[in-house]
């Protein structure tokens, strides 16, 4: 029984970013994004209403592939109140109308890799700047899955593969033209996917663009068994940033 309370009090889940003078920085917070589309709508005002009286955290987007189509982002540290806005916006409201489109639903938190210089800010304030930043109406969302194969890689092996991958990512932030949301899903996603990706920005070319970029890594190459469903949308409503 004491081996199972040692091993058990050795079990750390939190997130950890890079040291900070030498000192660990760990956080047991992280954010939940959740995205849910919906067809058959025909007036977008009773939405933006039930959403400003909701207090609700996220977006609301016009759907470019339906003419009649919405998405809702919510973003909350608890999934528990995504249950709770389920039932005043999803279940009630002019949202009831609508009809859900579940093969588009995405669910994701962010994470860490152990690189990060400010954790909290990762975590927390990054995906919300770049949600709703009223200069980035424009995004794509997609979940993935890589090949079992990739997870075998020794770590440096995967780093590589990574950087790679995260340079052109990189290099679209520093230039203005795409900004990144990282989540993950691991045991979230009804399809085993593992990754949510959002790309946000203020035109859509560059949002396909790094998408077709990308392929040409070897991570998107060789290492990703699935991309998709893709959401496109543009964003007409989101809260204030908080």
């Amino acid at each position: 029984m004491a081996h199972e309370t040692t091993a058990e009090a050795a079990l750390d889940i939190r997130e950890f970013g890079a040291p900070v003078d030498g000192n660990p920085q760990p956080s047991d917070r992280r954010l939940y994004l959740q995205l849910q589309a919906f067809g058959g709508c025909t007036d977008l005002a009773p939405l933006i209403q039930s959403l400003d009286a909701s207090g609700a955290e996220g977006v609301l987007y016009r759907d470019i592939n339906d003419p009649k189509g919405v998405a809702l982002l919510l973003i909350n540290e608890d999934p528990s109140d995504f249950l709770s806005f389920g039932d005043t916006l999803v279940n009630k409201g002019p949202f009831a109308a609508l009809k859900q489109k579940p093969e588009l639903t995405m669910l994701g938190r962010t994470y860490s890799s152990g690189r990060e210089p400010n954790l909290e800010d990762w975590l927390l304030n990054k995906p919300r700047r770049n949600a709703l930043n009223a200069e980035w109406p424009w995004a794509i969302w997609y979940p993935l899955r890589r090949r079992a194969e990739f997870a075998l890689l020794p770590a440096p092996d995967q780093g590589k593969i990574l950087y790679e991958h995260a340079k052109i990512g990189m290099s679209y932030g520093r230039a203005g033209y795409a900004h990144d949301i990282r989540l993950a899903c691991h045991g979230l996603d009804k399809n085993d996917n593992e990754f949510v990706i959002g790309l946000v920005g203020s035109e859509l070319y560059p949002l396909s663009r790094i998408v077709q970029d990308m392929r040409k890594t070897q991570q998107t190459s060789k290492y990703i068994q699935s991309l998709g469903p893709f959401f496109v949308g543009k964003a007409i409503w989101q809260s204030a940033l908080k």
